[in-house]
């Protein structure tokens, strides 16, 4: 790919992220300075000494007014960034390629979206001119066809497969009951999850992901920079960004069974990273889990399994917070919830804590100094995807 990233170049010194939940007392304006402060606060630094922001949202404002008005920021740049559930990533994006080239000392990316009590329903977004030929499927719908196309080409026989899509669940779960941040903090059986009905497709509701409130923030500086601000800088190794062409919705030879946006954003921040055994490198990994059919899909994508073995990985235990490679250690969107503009940043935030030491009750063993975390926005055949990785060395 063409891709020739910054590895090493930019560090993560600060970060803040609110509680993901229904606020119904809190609007957009106190979400985004919540967590804008709170990054402020843990980089030692004042809103003024930040030389560039970047917004993320997708519903809740669309301009830089979103964040400078509540902020009180006079005599900043302050873009906002949208693009879909990778919007979060995409604010660290530009912040980062921002400090990269020198165009800025200390950039700042803050994600935030409103959606419980803000009139929209889910995560609809407002009506796009289109030619009469998108979807009118619901999201569960869309990825639920996924399902009995993977169960199909790799031998996996219905039951089984509903068990697996339930240990994921269950495991995502298990992890945000551990996390004081997380929408649902209550663990979930297997046994539990496979009783409920379906709402699409073999999907229970208990397979997707929930809508939340909140917003999460980042502070970033040049890479030599780093150790004035904190003594545990988070280094990024590769950033990528990827958007399909949607020729999935008409191409007969797609079989709903991969991502393929997804597993090319990867390679690139692979390469980037100068990763060549992500199962092997990685010690854990923060995914897109807006359903649970989407985390099975994405281990293999993502190079974290064989393709058709990531169903027997799930079983044996593989991505447990004490296996191999944990995945989703916060809960995921499935349990920390799903406020689409601060996800990415969320998921940072995850690996944040982690690499420094500091996820408390559910910290992993993060002695081999990288993560990753990943976005999807859209649907099979017709996504834009996002990777990150994130090291403790430069």
């Amino acid at each position: 790919m063409a891709s020739h990233g910054i590895a090493n170049k930019v560090a993560i010194v600060g970060m803040g992220c609110t509680r993901f939940t229904e606020h119904w007392d809190l609007g957009v304006d106190e979400l985004a300075v919540e967590a804008t402060n709170a990054a402020l606060v843990s980089a030692g630094l004042t809103k003024g000494e930040v030389d560039a922001y970047w917004l993320g949202t997708s519903l809740s404002g669309i301009s830089g007014l979103l964040l400078s008005k509540p902020m009180e920021l006079t005599g900043k740049p302050v873009v906002r960034v949208e693009n879909m559930c990778a919007t979060g990533t995409e604010a660290v994006r530009q912040a980062a390629y921002a400090v990269a080239c020198g165009a800025y000392d200390i950039a700042m990316a803050v994600g935030v979206e409103k959606v419980k009590d803000s009139g929209y329903q889910g995560l609809n977004a407002f009506p796009i001119p289109n030619d009469g030929t998108a979807r009118t499927l619901t999201a569960a719908a869309m990825f639920s066809m996924a399902v009995p196309a993977y169960a199909r080409k790799y031998g996996v026989d219905d039951e089984r497969i509903k068990e697996v899509l339930a240990e994921i669940a269950s495991k995502n779960h298990a992890n945000g009951a551990k996390n004081p941040r997380a929408q649902f903090r209550s663990a979930v059986s297997s046994a539990s999850i496979l009783a409920m009905p379906p709402v699409a497709g073999v999907l229970s509701a208990m397979d997707c992901a929930g809508v939340a409130d909140g917003a999460a923030a980042a502070v970033l500086v040049r890479a030599e920079d780093a150790l004035n601000y904190t003594d545990r800088p988070i280094y990024i190794k590769g950033l990528a960004s990827t958007a399909g062409d949607g020729k999935g919705l008409s191409d007969p030879s797609y079989d709903y069974t991969t991502f393929p946006e997804c597993a090319e954003c990867a390679a690139d921040a692979y390469q980037q990273a100068c990763i060549t055994n992500p199962r092997e490198q990685l010690a854990m990994a923060e995914v897109h889990d807006c359903f649970t059919i989407s985390e099975l899909l994405l281990y293999e994508d993502l190079g974290f399994a064989e393709r058709g073995t990531g169903w027997k990985e799930v079983l044996a235990g593989t991505f447990h917070l004490d296996g191999e490679l944990p995945v989703n250690t916060d809960g995921g969107l499935k349990s920390f919830g799903h406020p689409v503009g601060a996800s990415g940043l969320r998921m940072m935030f995850e690996c944040w804590l982690q690499l420094r030491g500091e996820a408390e009750e559910r910290q992993i063993d993060t002695s081999r100094g990288l993560a990753l975390t990943h976005n999807l926005g859209g649907y099979p055949g017709e996504m834009v995807a996002a990777v990150s990785v994130l090291g403790t060395t430069a």
